[in-house]
């Protein structure tokens, strides 16, 4: 385990952390300090725990957002997969379709050639 010392609203704390984790946990803290500053900045000073609660509590409601438009994402891929498996099938049934359609001509042609190829003194009556 590592350990980091990150600034939050002000204050240090040491906070432990995987290793090679130390950056992201460095990032996550600034970006955590950053909206505290930002609802410090929009609100003034209205204590140090109800700035950090309201801080927790936008990055909570951006967690639910993406959750939701993940969840969309994930049903629209979902249909998009049904709508290819779909279309594939079609096109199978197309193409089987399109291939019996040929063998029968290629039926009726070589039927055809057969009746022009009988020859000629066969169809003369003699006599």
């Amino acid at each position: 385990m590592s350990q980091v010392s990150v600034t939050i609203n002000g204050r240090q704390f040491r906070m432990a952390c995987e290793d090679g984790q130390e950056g992201h946990l460095m990032n996550l803290a600034r970006e955590l300090d950053g909206r505290i500053d930002g609802l410090r900045a929009k609100f003034g000073e209205i204590g140090d725990t109800r700035l950090t609660v309201m801080a927790a509590l936008t990055i909570a409601d951006s967690l639910a957002e993406t959750g939701l438009r993940i969840k969309r994402l994930e049903d629209e891929l979902a249909a998009l997969q049904d709508a290819r498996m779909e279309a594939a099938n079609r096109d199978k049934a197309a193409l089987a379709a399109m291939a019996a359609a040929l063998n029968a001509a290629a039926e009726r042609i070589e039927g055809i050639a057969e009746k022009l190829n009988v020859p000629a003194a066969a169809n003369v009556a003699m006599g």
